[in-house]
Order: structure tokens, then C-alpha cells, then sequence
């Protein structure tokens, strides 16, 4: 959720500004910024909207700064204006900084510095940041004190980027709970919220930690901690390729990641899965005697991640004899659920920085549970503060709406699940080598699904007019028809409801119309029958059929209008497959009504903020 580029060194700035700022836009935004060092004074230039409309107002600046830090921002404090977009400045115009997060005090600094004279100007929080490191440094003349009292004084999640007029060799960063990382490479160096925002320059990064303080410069960079010690940071060499995070010839990003899912597929799996056996306990450092003590499971998530937990959950019933409990991070959190040494607290989340389910692990880690965290990003908080970690091995993704980490999450927390099956005795040699076998034959399924996309797409011309749809399934197909009304949602502003099957006759029946378009999710599974009886009530009232259904399947055409095929797999690992008609559908949805795919209004990647 917005995004940070910093620079200096002998580029221009602006250039690799706007860049990052372009390669950071996937995170979600309704204005953009820039501060650029001139020599004598801070430039400042923001604009509403796109980055695009920034970049022209640049046009006319005449070029040679080699300092800047750049903001697109998604309105949390102040609404959507010129005047609330960042950077912000300090009334003598020697500080600019751009943030993310949310300052939590702010309302008690803008009063206090308010009686001393200060005047704001806009109706951000973040404008309290700047003028309280003004204010600081007029005292103490010293910038990394100014910088330590400065994390003293804020409450709240933050990652700021900061110029000082008087430096023009050097940008600062801090970082607490908002992620950023830094970037060097000879004579220039780099700060960001992602790594793909300065890729193309370098791939030598530094990652802050809590709490850290930074001074980046071409000769260097420098790192405290909370209280001004120096201290040192791994420099890690990413191993992303620039074209990882390109569209690579697709017209979105969203459309190029549901094609990667067999790569990313077989990425989570490589050497996870071998001879029929599940071999993650070595990664996750879990021995027999430790699962054995674990009674219970809490998987804890938000959004797609929720709906790929909720398909863990029953194949973990399934497979072990533990109870079972998955839950919103946001409703998680303020709940009070018994969390102790007999439990095992699984966190989801493709970033590794969503507020929530952050705050619901440190809930779980106080109570003693053992605490595992899956994500993609081996740097994030959340993989830095659990006991054990799975990533995903997905690649980035940088379309908003999950898919390729969708499909990642299933497949790491299938092989826990078979992991703690095995480990406790509760699933059988013979059944784990069974599983495991069809679970490896998964993404090359994936792949031949690809192939459906000409055809999803002339389903999605009939849909394109509708203002509501419903998603049905039953068992394992239920969480990805909760999944498919997510994207529907996402992509195309289309109202979307997912509902258990059996629950339609409780109620949503009445819905039922010509106008009301239902897609069942209907493999060929135990509750398939059950599943098709639904969908001939529904018929019965008019309402157009679509279904996503096993190849082969006779009985199901007969019922829906239009029909989506899908390769035979065993019933624990049908959601991989019959997830993917329900991307390409949102997509082509999305598309044909001209919606911003990769960047939906009002939605952001990383959701870093409550």
C-alpha cells in the first residue's frame, strides 16, 4: 500500500523516480509525488492520479538533479487532493519526507506543534512527521538525533524517505512495521517499498529492520538502530531477473501470472515432494517429537489467502486427527481463541507485511504457539519474527488480484498438511504416496487449462451486462467459489456472492432470476451429486447456469448454459484446477469493460495498515 522510490548519484533523478514509481504502481494509489534536490531548494511536484500525469508535469522542469524521493500515495488521512498528496515539506522548505503507514498520534503532534507556531497545510499525517523533524533539528542541530527522537515521538506503522536541503549528497530512511529496503550499486544508491522499483539498476539490496535508521549516498550506506547504534546489514543479491517483473509480452500483469502458475507450481514443490513422501519438516526444523504435542491448528490470513486456508482446512481434517480452526486476521486478532504450547499458529500471506495478520501472529507468539508463516517474500516481518517458515517460490507478482500466490499458498499448506499427517501416523504410507504422486502431476494439469482461455473468454462476453453473479460449490470446491466471487469483485466492480450449495435453499433462492447468472463449481467429486441436485433447483428458476465441471461429464451440460472442462484430479487437489476458468473469466470481464486490471480502484498489493 503506496509506494517509496528514493535516489541519489548521477542519474537523474527524475528519471529513475518516475521509473520506480511506474514499477511500483501495482501496489494501488490516487496521486503521485516527487522531491528532487536543486542545489539551492527542494522541488516539490505531485499531482492526482496517475504517474503518468505526473511525468507530464515534468515536462517543462529543466533537468540535473541527482536527489530524490518519489510517493504514490493511497489516501488514509485528508482525502484524495494535490494538497494531501506527498511529499510533504516543513515550512522552511529545508525537509521533505514521503511515508507509509499510518501515524497514529498525529492529531497529538499537529496540536503541539500547532501551539508552536507551526501552520499546516495539508490533512495528511504525514505532514506532522516533517514538521516535527524541523522542529527537532532546530534544537538539537544533529540529524541522526533529530531521526532517534523522531521514532520516539511517532506511534503507529511507518516507513519514511526523508531529504535535508543541506545535504544534497544523501537521502534517510526509517523503517517500523511498513516495509522498505535499500539498493547500492557504484556511486548511487537506492531506498524503496519494493525491490522492483529499482531492478533495473541493481540487484545488491540491504533489507532495514525494525526500527532502523539509513543514510544512503554514492559512497555508500549507513544503518543505525532505534537508538542511533551503528549497525550492519547483510548486502543480499536478489536472484530476479528484471523480466520477472515485466509483463513479458501479455497485455497485464494478471494475465502473464495465471500463465506462470505451472512454473510457480513446480518452484513450491521442487524438493518438498520426493518418492512419494512429503519432505518439508527438514525446511520448517520440526521433528516428531514437537508435532506430536501440538493438539490444535489455527491458520489465520486475509482475502485469497483466507479462501486457500479454508481449503487446507479440510484437507487437514482429513489428514490428521487435530483440531481445526481458521480465521480473518482481522477478526483473529481481537478475539478471545486459547493460544497456547499445544498449538500450532499458521500466518498466510503473499506479502509478509499485511497489518493484521501481523499483529495476530504477535497475538499467537505471546500465547506460546508454535508459529509458522507462509508467504513469498523471504524478508518480510512476518518471516523474520516465526519459529518456522514455508515460502512460496512464486516469483513476484505484481498484479493486484492473487493468482499465481493463490495456487503457491494452496500447495505449500497441502504439503504441510500431508507433512503433519505423516508425522503423526494419522495418514497412511500408502495414501501420502498416493497423494503425493497426483499432487506432482498438478502443475502440468494447470498448464493444459491454459488452453481454455479462448473459450472462457466468449464466455465472458455474455456476463459482461450483469450487475450481480453468484458462486456456488460444495466441500473443496466451496473456498474457490468464494475465491472466483473475490476476483469477479476485484476486477470487474461486479457484485459477487459465494455461497455453500447447500445453503441456497436457506434463503438465496430468492434471488433466483433470468437476469441472476450462477457459476457452479462442480468436479467430479464426493459431493458431486449433491452439488448437481442444486443446480437443477436453480435451473427450475430460470437463472443462467454456468459450471466448471470434470472432462467427460454428460449430466452437467445438460443443466448450464455454458460449461467450462476441466482435467480429472483427485478431489483434494480439484481447487488448483478449477480456480483458474474463474481468473481467466474475471479477467476477461474486467477486460471488455475496460477496467484497470492490474490496479482496481481502491484495492493495494499489501494492505500494511489496519
Amino acid at each position: 500500500m503506496c509506494g517509496i522510490v528514493g535516489y541519489v548519484g548521477g542519474r537523474e533523478a527524475r528519471e529513475v523516480l518516475i521509473d520506480g514509481l511506474k514499477r511500483l504502481e501495482y501496489r494501488g494509489y490516487d496521486s503521485a509525488g516527487l522531491a528532487l534536490g536543486s542545489g539551492e531548494d527542494l522541488l516539490i511536484f505531485k499531482e492526482v492520479g496517475k504517474v503518468v500525469e505526473l511525468e507530464r508535469m515534468l515536462q517543462e522542469v529543466p533537468a540535473g538533479s541527482h536527489q530524490g524521493i518519489g510517493h504514490t500515495r493511497w489516501a488514509t488521512h485528508g482525502g484524495v487532493s494535490q494538497v494531501n498528496a506527498h511529499p510533504h515539506k516543513d515550512g522552511s522548505g529545508r525537509f521533505a519526507v514521503v511515508h507509509n503507514g499510518i501515524i497514529e498520534n498525529y492529531s497529538e503532534l499537529k496540536d503541539e506543534l500547532e501551539r508552536e507556531g507551526v501552520i499546516f497545510l495539508s490533512q495528511t499525517d504525514t505532514e506532522a512527521i516533517v514538521h516535527l523533524v524541523a522542529t527537532s533539528f532546530s534544537r538539537t542541530g544533529d540529524i541522526l538525533e533529530t531521526l532517534v527522537y523522531l521514532q520516539k515521538r511517532l506511534r503507529g506503522t511507518f516507513a519514511l524517505a526523508l531529504m535535508w536541503q543541506d545535504r544534497p549528497n544523501s537521502i534517510y530512511a526509517i523503517r517500523r512495521g511498513s516495509p522498505l529496503v535499500l539498493g547500492s550499486s557504484e556511486g548511487e544508491a537506492f531506498c524503496a517499498s519494493d525491490i522492483p522499483a529499482f531492478l533495473p539498476y541493481t540487484r545488491r539490496v540491504q533489507y532495514l529492520e525494525e526500527g532502523d535508521i539509513a543514510e544512503a549516498s554514492p559512497s555508500g550506506i549507513k544503518i543505525w538502530d532505534e537508538k542511533g547504534r551503528p549497525v550492519e546489514r547483510p548486502v543480499v543479491t536478489v536472484d530476479w531477473d528484471v523480466t520477472l517483473t515485466g509483463k513479458s509480452g501479455f497485455s497485464h500483469y494478471m494475465l502473464k501470472e495465471i500463465y506462470e502458475q505451472g512454473a510457480a507450481l513446480r518452484r513450491s514443490l521442487k524438493g518438498r515432494v520426493v518418492d512419494g513422501k512429503t519432505t518439508v519438516s527438514r525446511e520448517l526444523g520440526w521433528n516428531v517429537e514437537m508435532v506430536s504435542k501440538w493438539k490444535k491448528i489455527h491458520i489465520v490470513a486475509c482475502g485469497s489467502s483466507y479462501y486457500s486456508a479454508l481449503a487446507a482446512e479440510r484437507l487437514l481434517e482429513k489428514w490428521t486427527d487435530l483440531e481445526i480452526k481458521v480465521d480473518i486476521a482481522s477478526e483473529y486478532r481481537y478475539r478471545h481463541i486459547p493460544c497456547d504450547t499445544s498449538t500450532l499458529a499458521v500466518f498466510v500471506s503473499q506479502s509478509g507485511e499485511t497489518a493484521d495478520t501481523l499483529a495476530a501472529l504477535r497475538k499467537a507468539k505471546a500465547g506460546g504457539a508454535h508459529c509458522l508463516a507462509i508467504t513469498n517474500v523471504s524478508s518480510s516481518t512476518m518471516a523474520r519474527e516465526v519459529h518456522s517458515l514455508l515460502l512460496l517460490e512464486a516469483g513476484p507478482e505484481i498484479g493486484v488480484a492473487a493468482t499465481k500466490s493463490f495456487t503457491s499458498q494452496l500447495a505449500a499448506l497441502f504439503m504441510v498438511a500431508l507433512q503433519l499427517g505423516s508425522m503423526r501416523g494419522s495418514l497412511a504410507p500408502h495414501e501420502e504416496e498416493r497423494l503425493v504422486d497426483e499432487l506432482v502431476r498438478i502443475p502440468h494439469k494447470v498448464e493444459l487449462l491454459l488452453e481454455k482461455e479462448s473459450e472462457v473468454r466468449e464466455i465472458a462476453r455474455k456476463y459482461t451486462g450483469s450487475k450481480n453473479m453468484l458462486f456456488i460449490g460444495r466441500g473443496m470446491s466451496f473456498p474457490v467459489a468464494q475465491e472466483g466471487a473475490l476476483k469477479l469483485k476485484e476486477i470487474s466492480y461486479i457484485h459477487a456472492e459465494a455461497l455453500a450449495a447447500g445453503e441456497m435453499k436457506h434463503g438465496p433462492i430468492a434471488l433466483l432470476e433470468p437476469e441472476m447468472p450462477v457459476l457452479a463449481v462442480i468436479p467430479r467429486d464426493s459431493l458431486y451429486e449433491k452439488t448437481l441436485s442444486n443446480m437443477q433447483e436453480i435451473k427450475a428458476r430460470n437463472a443462467s447456469l454456468i459450471a466448471v465441471c470434470t472432462e467427460g461429464d454428460s449430466l452437467v451440460p445438460e443443466q448450464a448454459g455454458s460449461v467450462i472442462e476441466i482435467p480429472w484430479t483427485a478431489e483434494e487437489f480439484t481447487p488448483f484446477l478449477t480456480v483458474i476458468p474463474l481468473q481467466f473469466l474475471s479477467f476477461h470481464i474486467g477486460s471488455i469493460l475496460g477496467r484497470e486490471i492490474d490496479q482496481p480502484r481502491n484495492l493495494a498489493k499489501s494492505v500494511t495498515v489496519e
